[in-house]
């Protein structure tokens, strides 16, 4: 939960995640729509669907693989997950690289590319600087000096135990470390969602299992792409994603599309709309209130 998310967000959602499913076992057998909608609002989709396969893997063979090779098998556990799982829980000298971790080594280093141009150099010094003894206490403690001490502005060298011998400190500019990646203008896109309402119900759908916001509910809608929909709209709703942009266009229509099922207004709340469609049904509902006023 905590991968593009803030802690801040993250920790009631968490609490709430575990007392509903407190068990691996008890999230291999909860249907996918079910988790899906518990993340509805955390974003990043694809993470709750291997979440949910990872559990079926791990709950088909007992229990969980303790070295890094065999952790990078699971759904959705990429290196930088499986080797600190490896070093935290199973105490492999396993190389940890986060973001955090990598800023530190680049700064002690003097290494001023960026952390993408230069990833395989950190990984390889930041092997180099891992004990063999508790390298999971060596990994969190990395990662905790970056988060808190090392920061990517006003870093606190003066109180940073790897100031005497870090090379971007004696340059006088740790800031400057590593360099800063150029953030590219995201295209812009635009959707189109209707809003089909029938007895204090409006029908809802579920997105495709793969692509943007996959097996999430819905308002209906054909893809998205480059030309606004014509025709008029009753709201239009703004949003970011982390690739691009989106406008999408909320407009009124009569009969159900495609498969899906009426969801009562008053427990919309339960549907686990994300973020981009429960601000899509916001606007609608609160232009029917301005209208009644």
């Amino acid at each position: 939960m905590l991968q593009q998310t803030t802690v801040a967000t993250v920790k009631p959602r968490f609490r709430r995640f575990i007392e509903r499913w407190p068990t691996v076992e008890a999230l291999a057998a909860a249907p996918d729509e079910e988790v899906l909608s518990e993340w509805a609002g955390l974003g990043y989709y694809a993470r709750a669907r291997n979440l949910i396969a990872c559990a079926r893997q791990v709950a088909a063979r007992g229990s969980f693989p303790s070295t890094e090779v065999e952790l990078r098998k699971l759904p959705g556990l990429g290196a930088y997950t499986a080797a600190a799982v490896a070093a935290i829980v199973f105490g492999e000298r396993a190389v940890v690289v986060d973001t955090n971790v990598a800023r530190v080594v680049a700064r002690y280093h003097g290494i001023g590319q960026t952390l993408h141009e230069c990833f395989d150099e950190i990984r390889k010094l930041t092997g180099d600087m891992t004990p063999s003894e508790r390298p999971g206490d060596f990994a969190q403690a990395m990662m905790d000096l970056g988060a808190t001490i090392c920061r990517p502005k006003q870093p606190d060298c003066a109180i940073c135990p790897l100031s005497a011998d870090c090379r971007a400190y004696a340059s006088g500019a740790p800031e400057d470390f590593p360099a800063t990646k150029k953030k590219l203008e995201r295209p812009h896109r635009h959707g189109l969602a209707w809003w089909i309402e029938r007895g204090g119900a409006i029908w809802l759908v579920r997105r495709p299992a793969k692509g943007m916001l996959g097996g999430m509910a819905a308002l209906p809608g054909p893809e998205w792409g480059d030309e606004v929909p014509a025709g008029p709209s009753h709201a239009i709703v703004a949003h970011g994603f982390t690739h691009f942009t989106l406008d999408l266009y909320v407009t009124r229509r009569t009969e159900p599309v495609g498969d899906g099922w009426w969801q009562p207004i008053d427990r919309l709340a339960e549907a686990g709309l994300p973020t981009l469609y429960a601000k899509a049904a916001q606007a609608m509902l609160s232009r029917k209130e301005d209208l009644a006023a």
